[in-house]
């Protein structure tokens, strides 16, 4: 993908409209907050009391519609101090350009940084960047300072009281998270009814796992129903992943499956169900005949062997899902799956045990290499060249342009590109709009606040629909605030559109010259999924060989370890494919071949962790050794990889060919058959990412002449430069 096409991309993406659910009780609620403070501070104090508790209530509301699991009005205060700090300590470097751009630059870098810890704690570090600019020209003294910092801090703790006094679907957002993963597993089987090897996204089955870690103080009030199910989601999926396979669950044609794909379609519409009861907290109708077809007749039962074992497991989960969802979710009366009866509560961290983590996960991204640190560094140079630039012009509120730059700038090349289209079109219709609008009624501070509210509660209502659609109401929202502090708003109409396009300007160049690409990272996050997949591999063999519980732990904790590199992987896939850059290392349809190879990897994992014993069993000594060839082959390929060596599989195949002959080995047949399916997609994956000897002599020939310029280089610095040999 060239910059020309890309460019079309951007435009795209950043004017889409996302189908997403509005929820406009939380925007009125959150908007109330905004006129709490903003109406006594106007009516009371000054025009500008009114604008610092607006900026405080607006930001600190804007905070909680970030995607989080923590408490909304915790993230709420949090935000609200933070732009407090920001607005006094700018305040006290504010005069003179020898300390606030030091100042700036570092706040900037260190709001970048904060992606280490997530997109809210990014977002939300962004906003206070953005009031250390703004609000440094409202105060005139220290002590104007601290009041109108302690206005700010006032806006975020107004949403915090009204959030807690006014709660709104309670656990609104870890209901969702679970019952999205119910729903992935319901929409999975039936996929599988279908296509027996239909691929399955973990994503929701992860983002159900974050939403389950909670503080001490959460688990205290956390409804019963949220903790159990995910549980149950996990072990029904590789159940279901067995009984549809024709390998080693149903047969691929006849009675049994056709008995598969109705227990399948039954599993989709218990799962459903369950689903359905934890979101909205109520009891939910199970299709009648479900019970029916749930019951296996031990005489006339047409599934036999694996396929036999998979269907009676599944029968066994789902009758719990049953239980689930006729609960309802309400207090008290939520079953708890069994095997998870004694599972540990997922810990999440306090605000105050937090300050370790977030020093590790900072320190782990202090690399040059690092996304994370790259964006930080890209901010703090643009953040202060923008405010460098604009206090050059002859236009006032230069602060607009870095504020622009600021808050459209990711990590990524994609959404940073997107969020400037998206900021630059919302500007133009917004400040359009105002400018109607302030024409129409003529100025007010009265009605200007008034409109102001009005403005952010439309804001917060698109805020989830598409960035330019809410951004085309946050620019009204700041030039009905301006209006309010009695600045000419035909002045403020012409500032921040050229302010706002010099701002996106800034961003965008900014990514083009010191970028981040995510292209030449495949090979390494391909890799690191590789090991991933063989430690998870290797640990359900050894499952098999020895099943123990200390054995299913760490098969369980190699899975979540797999689904994170996975994660990892097609995060920075599909960034690559919106990149503008030429393929590093693997090409498009190299690293899709990849993809669906250690895909078909996964599920032959997957599919043996369905059939692991419950109990103790003999030793299965082939399992033990195919689970140690499996790993150190697939660690010896993950390092092949990143150095764009062809990946050997020398040691599996020697031990696959030795169980062959071990006729008294494991048993089980699942287990046998799946290490064939194994090494099948381990060849396959092979075959995407190795060099014919052709493209191994030219890289071999680049890669000499690359040395050979560094020397000369090197040379020419230290002596006088040599011609010809």
């Amino acid at each position: 993908m060239r910059w020309l096409r890309t460019f079309g991309e951007v435009l795209r993406s950043g004017l889409a409209i996302e189908e997403t659910r509005l929820e406009p009780l939380l925007a009125l609620r959150t908007a109330a907050g905004v006129a709490i403070v903003v109406g006594p501070a106007l009516w009371l104090v000054s025009p500008a009391y009114a604008a610092s508790a607006a900026l405080g209530a607006y930001s600190a509301g804007a905070a909680t519609f970030q995607r989080t699991w923590r408490p909304r009005k915790v993230i709420a205060l949090g935000a609200g101090l933070g732009l407090a700090l920001s607005t006094f300590v700018g305040y006290l470097a504010a005069g003179r350009l020898v300390t606030f751009l030091p100042l700036l630059a570092v706040w900037a870098f260190a709001a970048g940084m904060a992606w280490s810890l997530g997109s809210t704690a990014g977002i939300v570090a962004a906003t206070t960047v953005g009031s250390l600019l703004v609000t440094v020209t409202l105060p005139t003294s220290a002590g104007r300072a601290l009041e109108h910092a302690g206005v700010i801090a006032l806006g975020g703790v107004a949403q915090a009281l009204l959030i807690l006094l006014f709660p709104i679907r309670r656990w609104g957002a870890h209901r969702d998270a679970l019952a999205d993963a119910l729903a992935a597993v319901a929409d999975y089987a039936r996929r599988l009814r279908h296509d027996p090897a239909a691929p399955f996204d973990p994503v929701p089955l992860m983002t159900a796992r974050d939403a389950a870690a909670v503080t001490p103080s959460q688990a205290r009030t956390r409804p019963p129903v949220l903790h159990g199910p995910r549980g149950l989601a996990e072990r029904i999926l590789p159940v279901v992943a067995a009984l549809a396979d024709p390998d080693v669950g149903a047969p691929a044609e006849g009675p049994g499956r056709d008995r598969a794909r109705e227990l399948l379609d039954t599993a989709a519409d218990v799962l459903d169900a369950a689903a359905r009861s934890i979101r909205r907290g109520t009891p939910a109708e199970v299709p009648p005949g479900s019970a029916d077809v749930l019951r296996v007749d031990e005489e006339h039962e047409v599934l036999e062997g694996p396929a036999r074992q998979a269907a009676e497991r599944l029968v066994e989960l789902l009758a719990e899902a049953l239980e689930i969802a006729g609960s309802g979710g309400a207090r008290g009366k939520a079953p708890t799956p069994s095997g998870s009866a004694s599972a540990p509560i997922l810990v999440r961290p306090t605000m105050f045990r937090l300050v370790p983590v977030v020093v590790r996960e900072v320190r782990r991204e202090l690399r040059r290499d690092s996304p994370v640190f790259r964006h930080a560094v890209r901010l703090a140079a643009v953040a202060t060249l923008g405010y460098l630039i604009a206090s050059w012009l002859p236009v006032g509120h230069g602060y607009w342009a870095p504020i622009a730059s600021v808050m459209v700038m990711r990590p990524d090349f994609h959404r940073t590109y997107a969020r400037a289209v998206g900021r630059l079109a919302g500007t133009l219709a917004g400040v359009a709009l105002a400018t109607g609008v302030v024409r129409a009624l003529g100025p007010d501070a009265h009605v200007f606040g008034a409109l102001a509210v009005v403005s952010a509660a439309l804001s917060y209502t698109l805020i989830r629909t598409g960035y330019a659609y809410s951004q085309c109401f946050t620019a009204a929202y700041v030039v009905f605030l301006l209006g309010m502090g009695g600045q000419a708003w035909e002045q403020t109409v012409q500032e921040r559109v050229v302010l706002t396009l010099l701002g996106g300007s800034l961003a965008m160049l900014a990514y083009a010259v010191y970028p981040a690409w995510e292209t030449s990272r495949l090979p390494s996050r391909l890799a690191d999924w590789l090991a991933a997949e063989g430690r998870y591999a290797a640990a359900v063999l050894r499952s098999y060989a020895e099943p123990t519980r200390e054995r299913r732990a760490d098969a369980r904790r190699a899975l979540l370890a797999s689904r994170e590199a996975r994660a990892a992987w097609q995060e920075a896939y599909d960034q690559a494919r919106q990149e503008p850059v030429r393929p590093r290392g693997l090409t498009s349809r190299e690293a899709q071949e990849a993809q669906e190879a250690l895909k078909r990897f996964d599920r032959a994992a997957m599919l043996m962790e369905s059939h692991v014993p419950r109990a103790a069993s003999r030793f299965a000594p082939e399992a033990e050794r195919f689970a140690e060839a499996l790993e150190a082959d697939t660690a010896q390929a993950a390092a092949d990889v990143r150095k764009h060596r062809n990946p050997d599989w020398g040691r599996v195949e020697e031990t696959l060919q030795a169980w062959d002959g071990a006729t008294a080995g494991d048993g089980n047949p699942v287990v046998r058959r799946e290490a064939e399916l194994q090494k099948r997609a381990l060849e396959d994956l092979a075959t995407a990412v190795s060099r014919t000897p052709l493209e191994r002599d030219v890289g071999s020939a680049r890669e000499e002449q690359r040395v050979r310029a560094a020397v000369a280089a090197a040379g020419a610095g230290s002596g006088p430069a040599h011609r010809g040999g």
